[in-house]
């Protein structure tokens, strides 16, 4: 049986985006849908050189087996590179919920998105912090999105995402972590095929509290909540202190690390890998994963993006529905 496309959304269409979609799609060919302008998309790829075939699609047809394989959209103006328009705003939105829809009637095997510009999007009445937020609410579920970033060395996932670290430790809670750990152990086993995941709990303040020396919250909440999930048999670890955490050494002994607070994960993993590291949303009903880099409008129409981001958030994704497909 004919497995249902990989579904990319165009992000904004003055970004990177057209750029970096056409050198994924010649380097993997027939490997996912765009949704994009046809056009657009065909005259990108012929600026760079590239002998690219477009074609057009609609659900249920088969993909191109090789080219890439468009599901069109028209831009309310012609897309400038570098100069993000706001009358393609409601476009952008509407194409996230396009691939949303896809996934969830099972025409989409997972979902990728290229980046958006929020400020952008919120002139056309975009009333979410990010994409996280918005693909939370289309899911419907009510489940607790997790952001994860992942490359070949490393998988983190931050309890607190985009916060100012003097509010991080009012956040961290008994029943938060409790929560979050549950999801992130059942994410690691319906999407990395993962019988029994090894989760790293990173501590908050140095040397993990040293016993309540330098901070409480790893005594008060933090090892209490560890032990509740022990006793419910996960396989839990910590808290670690994070200087000593992602040492190639130490990296052997887990699955996964979550970090309490952004910087103090995203760190180590885009160290690592910067270049091939994945943006991922766990716990939604559809697999979603993101190139790890913004619009960068100053490089856009350049010619000298970089695709193996979103390169590496495409295998990411087949390689998810595979592992929930099995399940």
């Amino acid at each position: 049986m004919r497995k249902p496309p990989l579904i990319l959304t165009p992000g904004d269409p003055a970004s990177i985006s057209p750029e970096i979609t056409v050198k994924a799609a010649h380097h993997l060919g027939g490997e996912f849908v765009a949704i994009g302008a046809p056009d657009h998309l065909a005259a990108e790829a012929a600026k760079l050189n590239l002998p690219l075939r477009i074609e057009e699609w609609q659900p249920g047809q088969p993909i191109a087996k090789e080219g890439l394989s468009v599901l069109p959209v028209e831009w309310a103006t012609m897309p400038v590179a570098g100069q993000p328009d706001p009358r393609n705003a409601a476009m952008v939105i509407e194409a996230i919920k396009q691939a949303a829809d896809l996934c969830h009637a099972g025409q989409a095997a997972a979902m990728i998105t290229n980046p958006i510009a929020k400020s952008i999007l919120y002139e056309a009445g975009f009333s979410h912090p990010g994409h996280t937020e918005f693909l939370a609410d289309l899911d419907g579920s009510g489940a607790l999105p997790l952001m994860m970033i992942a490359n070949d060395q490393l998988r983190v996932v931050p309890f607190t995402i985009h916060e100012p670290l003097a509010s991080v430790p009012d956040m961290i809670t008994e029943d938060g972590l409790i929560t979050t750990l549950f999801a992130l152990d059942k994410s690691m086993r319906q999407d990395f095929g993962l019988q029994q995941p090894r989760l790293a709990v990173c501590g908050l303040n140095p040397h993990a509290g040293e016993g309540g020396h330098m901070g409480r919250e790893e005594k008060d909440i933090i090892i209490p909540a560890l032990n509740q999930l022990r006793a419910k048999g996960l396989d839990v670890s910590g808290p670690w202190p994070a200087d000593t955490l992602f040492t190639p050494e130490a990296r052997a002994n887990y699955d996964v690390v979550i970090g309490m607070y952004h910087d103090q994960v995203l760190i180590p993993a885009k160290t690592l890998d910067f270049h091939n590291s994945v943006n991922i949303t766990l716990n939604l009903g559809f697999v979603r994963t993101s190139p790890d880099h913004g619009t960068a409008f100053d490089i856009a129409g350049k010619g000298i993006a970089r695709a193996d981001s979103l390169i590496a958030a495409l295998r990411m994704a087949r390689l998810m529905a595979d592992n929930r497909q099995a399940k």
